[in-house]
């Protein structure tokens, strides 16, 4: 049966709407600062102070991301080597949607009284590892999706289409799941679904499951409609035929400028961009003290100025380019990190504020709404960008090379995150090294030749 074109892009567009949830409610609204919330309470136990039990729990978040970002920085070139070698990404799709299925379900056991706290940072991060490296394989396919005129949109409309998903699964979280610590009532005012009991959080504990059925549902239609090219079939390499290759692409890279730079620009653009994601639940728990309907508002409010920009950023790629969105971007997210630093529940820089004023709040809310907007559209435009670099003999090994500019220094951030909260004891000073990474990211694309490599890859 002939698959259209139409329908390969909708299925290649399903995985963002099926994997978003992880991003939205694991990562950033409602799994992430319920962990921070077990373990600030755990330090508490162990005799440490209310700021230091804060800053011990980002610090711990922190770790796992760090060694979750090593584990999938140093796999991926070497899976996308392997893959293209072997002409086939399906199997490895396969094989990390169940990863990502266990992950998932298994943060249903994180009670609120829990002292396992590694056992189940790891079992999240399982989970996340799963859904990055899917992803290598699954942003491989985009280039052969339509021309690379056409891929800025279609990286911006794949990206917008996942934010909504992700905006519908937390939409019903908060409606009919995530319950306040307080009220133990949803948004709505509602007990949470299925008679979960709200002094145990199993309305929030819910999260875990709800992810991993969303995302067995949703892959179906990229499971029906997404294949690999049979032509492109070969028999498995051996090992040192693979890492041979990946050699060959690395000194390939090395000797052009733009590839070059624009994958180290990355590393740090979108290390910092993961940090704001990964801690901005986990700020706003800490330092504003927002609960579960505070967050899910924030939530909402973000992942549609997400959707939004996203796919009008997909509209200026295919226009100008991908490089401008990114700059402009960068540039919107420095404003962003250096507010977040200014700011605490009790002054905005150095300005004093009433024990009860919502300035902190409405400047956070502001604050998510921009880094969702430029968060989106940069995470597209630099899809759209890698495209442009990509040897289109090798797509999952480019894939795989972007997938470690991403993630080679993505301990870097939640490392320096940890050490510089822990050091100075104080949440928001901790943020300090995202604005540095960005600034770095600004300087390298300098040197990024806005239309690519795309010819002397070709020509190689």
């Amino acid at each position: 049966m002939t698959i259209s074109a139409k329908k390969r892009i909708w299925g290649w567009m399903s995985f963002d709407w099926a994997a978003q949830p992880y991003y939205t409610l694991g990562l950033t609204f409602i799994f992430g600062p319920y962990f921070a919330v077990v373990a600030a309470n755990y330090f508490l136990g162990q005799g440490l102070d209310q700021e230091a039990a804060g800053a011990s729990a980002q610090s711990t978040w922190a770790f796992g991301q760090t060694c979750a970002g090593l584990v999938i920085a140093f796999t991926a070139p070497f899976l996308g080597a392997f893959a293209d070698n072997t002409g086939r990404k399906m199997p490895w799709i396969i094989g990390f949607s169940l990863l990502y299925v266990i992950g998932a379900w298994s943060l249903w056991f994180l009670t609120p009284d829990s002292s396992s706290l590694m056992l189940f940072l790891i079992l999240f991060y399982v989970g996340f590892i799963a859904a990055e490296s899917a992803l290598n394989f699954i942003n491989a396919y985009l280039p052969s999706l339509g021309t690379p005129e056409e891929v800025g949109r279609i990286s911006g409309t794949g990206a917008s289409f996942g934010y909504w998903g992700g905006l519908v699964a937390l939409i019903i979280m908060l409606l009919l799941f995530a319950e306040d610590a307080q009220t133990g009532k949803t948004l709505i005012g509602l007990d949470p679904l299925f008679g979960l009991d709200p002094s145990a959080r199993e309305g929030t504990r819910a999260v875990g499951p709800f992810m991993a059925v969303w995302f067995a549902i949703f892959m179906i239609p990229f499971f029906l409609w997404v294949r690999d090219n049979p032509a492109d079939a070969g028999e498995v390499p051996k090992m040192s035929k693979v890492w041979g290759d990946l050699k060959q692409t690395l000194r390939n890279v090395a000797r052009r400028k733009s590839t070059a730079s624009f994958l180290l620009g990355s590393m740090f653009y979108r290390d910092a961009l993961n940090a704001l994601y990964a801690f901005g639940g986990v700020y706003a728990t800490l330092v504003l003290g927002w609960g579960t309907i505070w967050l899910g508002v924030f939530g909402i409010i973000s992942v549609i100025t997400a959707a939004v920009f996203t796919y009008v950023g997909g509209r200026f790629d295919a226009k100008l380019g991908p490089k401008p969105v990114i700059i402009f971007c960068i540039l919107c997210l420095l404003v962003v990190s250096t507010v977040i630093v200014g700011m605490s529940r009790t002054q905005v820089f150095g300005v004093p504020l009433a024990a009860d004023s919502m300035v902190p709040d409405i400047i956070f809310f502001v604050c998510g709404s921009v880094i969702g907007g430029a968060g989106g559209a940069i995470y597209a435009a630099s899809r759209s960008m890698m495209v442009r670099h990509t040897n289109p003999e090798r797509p999952t090994e480019a894939f795989g090379l972007f997938a470690l500019s991403g993630k080679a220094t993505a301990f870097m951030a939640p490392l320096l995150i940890g050490v510089f909260t822990a050091w100075t004891g104080n949440v928001q000073l901790g943020f300090l090294p995202v604005i540095f990474l960005f600034l770095l990211g600004l300087v390298m694309l300098s040197w990024v030749n806005k239309d690519g490599d795309r010819a002397a890859w070709s020509a190689s």
